[in-house]
């Protein structure tokens, strides 16, 4: 049994195929990977899902000890709902971080700074970044790039978004603690918000000593 890890170079595509291009796009792939006895395994066909790659910010006041929090409709969650699996009160408004795709020729941080004013209508004044993750690499090539983004949260409100992507996105302040008690009380249903202000708690004394010496 082979004990090293594997990397992309222990991958074979046999070919790609766009399968659908509208809106979001899907590829199919027949590749074959190698397995943990050395081996390469027989090709498989896996259809996936290519969203882009995406930055999501958490804004945080550190004066305030505030976090701001967005809340918008999402269809996905919309037809997750439909399964059973959730409360009959649960909502396709989602609580969320600021977040955006990285459009060609944007770097990581240009998307984070706009985001921050298109759907908060709040400019972040530095970035601190958090982590880089696979949002769900069982079906998706997204990769998530998550920053906390230092904000002034004494004015926040109002509804923002572009008009022309259908965007309807409330803004508002949460303190972070009872941020977190609603993370552990299951009433924040999205993944990266719910790792944002655990990682947020978790490094707060390195956030702190780079924005409040």
């Amino acid at each position: 049994m082979s004990k090293k890890r594997y990397t992309a170079a222990d991958v074979e595509v046999v070919d790609t195929v766009r399968a659908h291009d509208g809106y979001f796009k899907v590829d199919t792939y027949r590749l074959k990977h190698r397995l943990f006895d050395g081996t390469m395994g027989p090709v498989l066909q896996r259809e996936i899902f290519e969203r882009g790659h995406a930055v999501a910010v958490l804004p945080y006041d550190p004066v305030r000890d505030e976090i701001v929090l967005i809340e918008q409709f999402r269809p996905g969650a919309y037809a997750a709902l439909a399964s059973g699996w959730f409360p009959e009160n649960a909502s396709p408004w989602l609580v969320e971080c600021v977040a955006g795709i990285i459009d060609p020729g944007e770097t990581p941080e240009d998307v984070a700074y706009r985001e921050m004013v298109e759907e908060a209508g709040l400019p972040a004044t530095d970035l601190f970044p958090a982590l880089q993750y696979l949002a769900t690499p069982g079906g998706s090539s997204e990769s998530i790039i998550l920053y906390i983004g230092r904000v002034d949260a004494s004015d926040v409100g109002g509804v923002h978004g572009l008009d022309h992507e259908g965007e309807d996105i409330r803004p508002y302040t949460v303190p972070l603690e009872k941020a977190y008690a609603a993370v552990t009380e299951g009433v924040m249903a999205n993944a990266t918000v719910v790792m944002a202000v655990q990682w947020l708690l978790l490094n707060k004394d390195k956030v702190l000593a780079k924005w409040l010496p």
